[in-house]
């Protein structure tokens, strides 16, 4: 009977956790078990376990891994407005590219990933002269709209493989729909079914981050005048 071949290099937590991502990223969280990593990394359970603890750990890493790369790629230079910008784009790509972080990082709220996330956008309110005072309504607000919009945005396109329909098509299809209303009960929605059809989803999430922006900068310049 054929036994199966182990690996013969050694296996590091950085190994176990790229292997993580990648059947996260290509099957989802559910494919994700200790088993299914034994097959990939070509070794037993104990040689596992001696680097992380169970699947929950697994994703904490994994999710702790990508949202670093995301920060350690902004650059460091850029003006505290344009690296918030740039902050939040590449939050809004990366849980794109990897649909299961949404709702790993609403999963516990205090992980490392979310941290870093906190951290990093707090920073940049704080350059543009928010308040301490009004520090954690503006930061929360803001990475609340990140990861809400960007995990919609990524729940949707899941939706779309499923149902092996493309988005230019789905947002054809809605855009008909709204098209067809009474536009005397629907006059908004009647009137941006064009729109609907022809937008881009990471320029509208851009126009969000900067109608936060205005809205923070506004109320306190208010507060600063009173």
């Amino acid at each position: 009977m054929a036994t199966k071949a182990r690996r013969t290099d050694a296996l590091s937590r950085e190994l176990i956790i790229e292997a993580a991502i990648q059947i996260l990223d290509t099957d989802g969280e559910d494919a994700l078990t200790l088993r299914a990593l034994t097959i990939r990394l070509s070794t037993g359970y104990g040689a596992l376990y001696h680097h992380v603890a169970n699947k929950s750990d697994l994703l904490l890493a994994a999710a702790d891994d990508v949202i670093a790369r995301v920060m350690t790629d902004v650059a460091e230079d850029a003006e505290p407005r344009e690296r918030l910008r740039a902050v939040a784009l590449s939050l809004f790509d990366a849980i794109n590219a990897h649909p299961w972080i949404g709702a790993q990082l609403s999963r516990e709220p205090w992980q490392p990933a979310l941290l870093e996330i906190y951290e990093s956008i707090g920073e940049q309110l704080e350059a543009l002269n928010v308040p301490e005072q009004a520090m954690f309504d503006s930061a929360g607000a803001l990475v609340n709209y990140i990861l809400g919009v960007a995990g919609q945005n990524a729940a949707n396109a899941r939706v779309r493989a499923h149902t092996e329909g493309d988005r230019t098509t789905s947002l054809a299809a809605i855009a008909a729909q709204w098209a067809q209303l009474d536009p005397g009960k629907y006059p908004r929605l009647h009137k941006t079914a064009a729109q609907l059809r022809e937008h881009d989803d990471r320029r509208q999430f851009l126009a969000g981050i900067e109608l936060f922006l205005a809205g923070i900068e506004t109320v306190h310049r208010k507060a600063e005048n009173h």
